[in-house]
């Protein structure tokens, strides 16, 4: 049996869509319940170079990788397979609408906003009023990209399943 550069790329989007969903529900799971158990200026801090660290090469990968893989699997169904094509045409809305769109229209200016801050410079009652302004907002954006990626990703596990359905 021969692999298609179509199911190579169907493949990569599940991979690498999978860990983008991952990585945001492990965070929900793990790093949120642990970072609301620590001060605001322990938050803000540990918040300021996390947001620093993740902008690297793995993940940048991941996270843009899935688009264009998502995109690409799209556009190699749409004569393969009518119901891939139209799992990975929603997926690729989930993940561009409500991953990446709401990642860099709302996480990342808030974390340019934290990143801006010399905490050292703020009061405490400051620290404690920009960590709830923060924390709050961060996460519901964080919450509905994480639930966005998550159905992103069933959907193009199912896509998958349809086109190995359709490979015998």
């Amino acid at each position: 049996m021969e692999i298609s550069i179509k199911s190579l790329i169907l493949f990569g989007a599940v991979v690498l869509t999978g860990l983008s969903a991952g990585l945001f529900y492990a965070w929900s799971v793990s790093v949120i319940p642990g970072t609301q158990r620590i001060t605001a200026t322990t938050y803000l801090e540990t918040m300021q170079a996390i947001n620093r660290a993740i902008l690297n090469p793995a993940f940048f990968l991941i996270f843009f990788g899935s688009a264009v893989l998502l995109g690409l699997s799209c556009i190699g169904q749409f004569n393969t397979s009518r119901m891939a094509f139209w799992l990975l045409l929603l997926s690729s809305i989930f993940y561009l609408a409500g991953t990446v769109g709401v990642t860099g229209l709302g996480n990342v200016p808030l974390n340019n906003e934290l990143d801006n801050l010399n905490l050292t410079e703020l009061t405490s009652n400051k620290l404690e009023e920009f960590r709830q302004y923060y924390e709050t907002n961060w996460n519901r954006l964080h919450l509905i990209r994480t639930v966005f990626a998550v159905m992103a990703f069933i959907l193009t596990v199912i896509a998958a399943m349809t086109h190995l359905q359709n490979q015998f």
